[in-house]
């Protein structure tokens, strides 16, 4: 008898550490007002089947590509990708005031622009905008988003100058408008940005002249990439000792400096100078850095390819079409 009452004791005891408990899977439903808006976005994309969980019998902080807050139930992510979605950004996403988070991602048939709806979103983060078909300028407005941290409009048919008043975003901590088909130059102010600076991805546009020497005096704590476009003159003063920046691309571009006299910063990892006009020889220095990748190839560089580090782990084809570099993994200088 007694085993028995143990026995119903331990099976009690365990069913009820099974239960849920209320206060913490409870989650608040989804706010009316922010129901109405998702439902009125679906409508104005034609009620597309990549968005068919969005049924107004359904608590919408259920439904696909969509996050709340578990506390208040107001919409703080809405994320669309990959799906068959056509037409414009329709302006009621301004209509989500709590919104931390907008993704619009690999989305061919997305056109329009990027409406003005979007500045009402005083809480937004991230705000993704890629791999779709929208064309015109890269939005002025945008800087009134002081929360953003990350910008991201690249892979677009995005057109016109770059906006100096992005630099008048505190908080930014990465900017991508590569593969878009921008004019004009890197503007001056994105050496001055008003918080961090960012890491800047601009390449594979058409942006020319030279790029500002402002940008010589900040420090880009990660990446930047200006490859693929019509930028000139010097660019050496984006490196430097101090510097804590670990990739840097200024690749297929019309850049024209002594390469010889650069310091470059230890942090340094990865490396791509290809199809430029860049004089003079291989500093020394670049046998002390951890060299993962590496290519300045079609150049004009001459003298021979120091010894030591990682420079002799790269093939031929990271060197040749040089003036007259020479030596390890090239043919012995002469």
């Amino acid at each position: 008898m007694k085993s028995s009452v143990g026995f119903i004791l331990f099976l009690s005891f365990h069913l009820f550490l099974s239960l849920p408990y209320p206060s913490l899977s409870a989650h608040a439903k989804c706010n009316v007002h922010d129901k109405q808006v998702l439902l009125e976005i679906k409508a104005a994309f034609n009620n597309p089947y990549h968005l068919a969980s969005w049924n107004p019998d359904v608590d919408c902080c259920g439904w696909y590509a969509l996050d709340c807050d578990r506390n208040t139930g107001r919409v703080i992510a809405l994320t669309i990708f990959a799906g068959n979605i056509s037409g414009e950004i329709p302006p009621a996403v301004g209509d989500l005031p709590y919104l931390q988070n907008l993704m619009f991602h690999k989305l061919t048939n997305l056109t329009g622009q990027i409406p003005s709806a979007v500045t009402k979103l005083v809480h937004l983060k991230e705000l993704t905008i890629s791999w779709t078909n929208l064309s015109g300028p890269v939005p002025s407005f945008l800087s009134q988003l002081k929360n953003l941290t990350s910008l991201d409009l690249s892979f677009n048919d995005l057109t016109g100058s770059i906006p100096p008043s992005l630099s008048e975003l505190p908080n930014l901590l990465d900017l991508h408008l590569d593969r878009n088909k921008l004019t004009g130059s890197i503007p001056d102010s994105f050496g001055r940005f008003a918080g961090n600076t960012p890491d800047l991805f601009l390449s594979h546009n058409m942006l020319s002249g030279p790029v500002p020497k402002s940008l010589g005096n900040v420090n880009f704590s990660i990446q930047i990439d200006f490859s693929r476009n019509k930028l000139e003159g010097d660019a050496s003063f984006l490196f430097g000792k101090n510097k804590t920046i670990q990739f840097v691309d200024l690749s297929r571009n019309l850049f024209e400096f002594d390469l010889s006299k650069v310091e470059f910063p230890d942090s340094l990892t990865n490396l791509d100078l290809n199809h430029n006009k860049i004089f003079g020889s291989l500093p020394v220095g670049l046998t002390e850095l951890n060299l993962q990748f590496f290519n300045v190839s079609y150049n004009r560089l001459c003298g021979q390819i120091p010894q030591g580090g990682k420079l002799q782990s790269f093939d031929s084809y990271n060197y040749f079409h040089n003036r007259c570099l020479c030596g390890a993994p090239l043919p012995a200088c002469k």
